[in-house]
């Protein structure tokens, strides 16, 4: 069977094209070497399940030590310890009684009577039946919670500190999305049960996996070319990493959507920049599992404290070093770049301000659709002066609905935007804390409109906007631009809000519109 591009599940060298994983993270071997354990994190699908199951085959080849992968995924969010420890018990005894690589198959899944201590006592007894050191590689550790996942580390750490004297396990890594300080998180409501000896204190630590190189990404493509002779230019392969920043499972899906899905594995077809631009839309439109899992964590209190900054491009010190920041970076959806806080790449960048607004597009009226473009321009006189109407009446409404409601008013805008020009046209969009704005390019056709949005916070609001639009229309080569104004002084009439002035600024033309 030809080998293709693979978006489910861990890459398997025979089927699949695939970037060696254990290159993007380094000093595995080493830790093993120095009897560590320790965490392996990283985002959903960026190889982590691929890396440690090659290491466990490589482990198994070298002969030295006896490598084994298990995961915990069936005992996520038990809290009960006595059922958990039973399933990651049988987890475990699978893992080991099925492994072409063990030649000792006897692994016990007896709690007896003392459920704490059953995964440490089962351990102890396996490594000390075998004749090499045990190395265990424990994928989606962080799916444990509350009292199981304490249970769980205190009889790791027990059997770490006890093994000079009764046998344990050699090197473990746990693996997961999560750095081993969010695990703390996961329990601080219980935080005293922890104590003094606390079971985190055993892991020397903790290791990620990056994105692929554009290298890499080249050598990727290059499998395919080799295999089918269809060939990625150079220019294919600049854009694919543009949009992608070279996250692994992006990289495979826009490259599977291309080949497999539009050329329908015609190999005689030439893969041009547009393809990738149409794979890239239906992408994001479609929302497959992995993005939309992703987007599920908007959700939560913790992540919407970071990403809201960002979201309206707020200038803000964010404490990189707190839990929700973290948590949010070790997520995958945000990236830090030469200070700034960013959306990690441009397809996270478009489905995060997609999936926030995606139902308030389909509450707007249907007859905005392709209203305000007429012979493939755009009139966004009419358009804005639209929504400043829509603005005025329905905003105290529409704001509630958004649980993040600081970000409400850039939100529905774009709502407002999407739902006219979608299946038309495109929307760019830049924003990140740090910058003090979302610029916006819509694009239709050969034409392109740039639209800077603000929140007025300050008196020099207004000329800020203006200064930092000039610089944009400059870098886009225009000439003429729309600057939005959020007022959002209850104390501040309507008619003192609701504004319309144009004038030049820096050689620009500029429409300031106030909301």
């Amino acid at each position: 069977m030809p080998k293709f591009f693979n978006t489910a599940g861990p890459c398997i060298e025979d089927k699949h094209y695939m970037v060696p994983a254990e290159a993007r993270s380094r000093d595995l071997m080493q830790l093993v070497h120095e009897e560590r354990f320790f965490v392996i994190h990283a985002p959903r699908q960026v190889g982590k399940t691929t890396l440690i199951r090659e290491f466990v085959r490589r482990l198994n080849k070298d002969g030295t030590y006896l490598g084994v992968y298990c995961t915990l995924e069936t005992a996520e969010g038990i809290h009960d310890v006595e059922r958990a420890m039973k399933i990651i018990l049988a987890s475990l005894h699978d893992a080991i009684v099925f492994s072409r690589y063990t030649t000792v198959k006897t692994f016990s899944q007896s709690l007896g009577e003392a459920p704490g201590a059953a995964l440490r006592r089962s351990l102890a007894a396996y490594c000390a039946s075998i004749d090499k050191p045990l190395v265990l590689m424990i994928d989606e550790a962080d799916c444990l919670v509350g009292n199981t996942l304490i249970s769980f580390l205190r009889q790791l750490r027990q059997g770490y500190v006890e093994r000079g004297d009764i046998p344990f396990v050699h090197s473990l890594a746990l693996v997961g999305m999560r750095n081993i300080r969010d695990y703390k998180s996961m329990i601080r409501n219980e935080r005293e049960t922890l104590g003094s000896a606390s079971p985190f204190n055993i892991v020397s630590k903790a290791l990620t996996i990056r994105n692929f190189t554009l290298v890499e990404l080249k050598s990727l493509l290059r499998q395919h070319t080799e295999a089918t002779g269809q060939v990625f230019s150079d220019d294919v392969v600049a854009r694919l990493f543009h949009y992608t920043n070279g996250q692994p499972w992006l990289c495979n899906a826009v490259a599977y959507e291309m080949v497999s899905e539009i050329l329908k594995n015609d190999t005689s077809k030439t893969i041009t920049e547009d393809l990738v631009e149409v794979a890239v839309e239906n992408i994001i439109l479609r929302r497959d599992t992995h993005i939309d899992s992703l987007l599920e964590r908007l959700k939560e209190p913790r992540v919407r404290r970071i990403m809201e900054p960002v979201l309206l491009g707020k200038q803000v010190n964010l404490e990189f070093s707190s839990d929700d920041a973290a948590y949010t970076f070790d997520l995958g959806l945000l990236a830090k770049n030469k200070g700034d806080v960013v959306p990690a790449n441009r397809i996270y960048q478009e489905v995060i301000v997609r999936a926030l607004t995606y139902d308030s597009q389909y509450q707007l009226p249907t007859s905005l659709a392709g209203r305000f473009i007429e012979n493939g321009r755009i009139d966004m006189t009419a358009l804005l002066k639209e929504f400043q109407q829509f603005w005025r009446e329905n905003s105290d409404i529409w704001v509630e609905k958004y649980d993040y409601k600081e970000a409400a008013p850039h939100l529905i805008l774009q709502a407002f935007l999407q739902r006219i020009i979608n299946g038309g046209g495109r929307i760019d969009r830049e924003y990140s804390a740090g910058r003090g704005r979302i610029d916006l390019c819509i694009a239709l056709g050969e034409h392109r409109y740039a639209v800077e949005l603000k929140i007025r916070y300050r008196p020099n609001t207004r000329e800020q906007g203006l200064d930092q639009l000039a610089e944009y229309l400059e870098t886009l080569n225009l000439d003429e631009g729309w600057l939005i104004l959020f007022d959002r002084d209850p104390e501040r009439h309507w008619d003192q809000k609701i504004t319309w002035k144009e004038e030049t600024h820096q050689g620009k033309f500029i429409h300031v519109v106030g909301c």
